[in-house]
């Protein structure tokens, strides 16, 4: 990039212009020159913008776009080459971390969180209590017609009882 930096830097010195001209008839800053002129490509976050920017710059200085668009893309591919597989991971995870970190959320993009859904539990403690429930009747409700009839001629024979020491009493 380097050798490309230098090419463009001859360039605008052999047409006469400053620093400070180039970059207010493309509408960048005087930074953004000086560092493709010194091959700076970390001083870019985005390789789209500095791509377009140079191609546009290479115009601008009566070049050919094309064949200075080539020298970018050989120079991205030997050194994108370089990268292993698990650096470009690394730098992903780190990138979208980073842009969750930095996300502007409003009402209306904000992401909606999953709620839980409690109904399995909700029928399992329901079920569990109609069991409970039935249970507690079948235990409670006496099992044939002889205990309940025993148990309304003991109520009737204590009523009785009651009532006949209470008339021997008086």
């Amino acid at each position: 990039m380097k050798d490309l930096g230098e090419y463009l830097k001859e360039s605008r010195k052999a047409n006469g212009i400053s620093v400070e001209e180039a970059a207010d008839d493309l509408k960048t800053t005087k930074d953004e020159i000086e560092n493709i002129e010194a091959g700076n490509t970390r001083a870019f976050k985005d390789i789209y913008e500095l791509r377009s920017l140079i191609k546009k710059y290479a115009k601008y200085l009566g070049l050919k776009p094309d064949k200075v668009n080539k020298e970018f893309n050989d120079f991205l591919f030997e050194h994108t080459s370089k990268i292993s597989l698990e650096d470009i991971m690394e730098a992903m995870k780190k990138r979208e971390a980073h842009e969750q970190k930095n996300k502007i959320q409003s009402p209306y993009t904000k992401e909606i969180k999953e709620k839980k859904d409690f109904g399995p539990i909700l029928l399992a403690v329901l079920v569990l209590i109609l069991v409970v429930v039935l249970i507690y009747i079948v235990v409670n409700i006496p099992k044939d017609k002889e205990e309940v009839r025993s148990s309304e001629l003991k109520g009737i024979q204590e009523e009785v009882n009651y009532e006949f020491t209470n008339e021997i009493n008086s």
